[in-house]
């Protein structure tokens, strides 16, 4: 007969209080990551060589062989907006020179048009409203016209002002209608059908190209979409953080200056 109070209960054993051996070890490997899980997550930022999506690049590429420190390597070579040189609606010169260390959209458009272009500026408007007060200058857009004949400086000034573009920011150039019209389907790779930039040669395209601070094309969009705008303006974000995260390596390269020479005689160590 058992005593009441003495009856052992189910599921209990008050005399085997150790938890197994493989139970105790897990509980120990979670503790030991749980207190390295911070120290691992510093590192691997710090060192800013993690991993995410970059954008793609567009047009031809080839390989070619390079020797670095004695040893063969191969690299690839993307293609290029060649160098150019137009006026903007200031009656300025402007080159690639001015978009060097700089990302930008570049559209092509017509000054009297009345189909897509008013809607391309419209939404071209928000890559200046978002960039605009950016505390490094390193955005632009450039608009070029598809009519060179008509959209001369002070008509360009005048559709600027019409659209409130900030000409920090925004360019609008023209120049010549071959050299124009070369860049577009050459440099920007638009996908208009071929001609000469002759007379009877006309080029209109809803197609915005985002183009990085190599001049290298690393995306197209629509620019009278605004679910596409709003691509290229995440997009813009993501192409700067990747420069952001190439530029603090370039920060270290080391400048040589012969003793005594001048400030003009200074080699730098890429």
């Amino acid at each position: 007969m058992v005593r009441p109070g003495t009856e052992k209960k189910e599921g209990t054993n008050t005399m085997d209080t150790n938890e197994p051996k493989g139970a105790s070890l897990r509980n120990k490997v979670a503790i030991l990551f749980i207190l390295l899980f911070p120290s691992l997550v510093y590192v691997f930022l710090a060192s800013g060589r993690h991993n995410f999506a970059r954008l793609p690049y567009y047009g031809p590429r080839h390989a070619v062989k390079l020797l670095v420190d004695g040893k063969e390597k191969t690299d690839t070579i993307y293609h290029q907006v060649p160098p150019f040189r137009f006026f903007n609606q200031l009656g300025k010169p402007l080159s690639e020179k001015n978009m060097s260390g700089k990302i930008y959209v570049s559209d092509f458009f017509f000054a009297s048009c009345r189909g897509i272009c008013p809607k391309m500026t419209s939404q071209l408007h928000r890559v200046q409203k978002k960039f605009a007060k950016r505390e490094q200058d390193d955005v632009r857009i450039l608009s070029h016209t598809v009519d060179p004949k008509r959209d001369s400086a002070e008509a360009l000034e005048a559709y600027a002002e019409r659209n409130n573009a900030d000409p920090r920011i925004w360019n609008f150039v023209t120049g010549d209608k071959k050299e124009l019209y070369g860049i577009a389907r050459n440099g920007y790779l638009l996908p208009v059908q071929q001609g000469d930039g002759g007379p009877d040669d006309f080029i209109h395209s809803e197609q915005v190209v985002l183009v990085d601070k190599d001049r290298h094309i690393r995306g197209f969009y629509d620019g009278t979409d605004s679910l596409s705008v709003s691509k290229l303006l995440d997009d813009m974000d993501e192409l700067l953080a990747e420069y952001e995260m190439k530029e603090p390596s370039q920060k270290n390269k080391v400048e040589y200056r012969p003793r005594g020479s001048g400030k003009n005689d200074s080699i730098k160590k890429k």
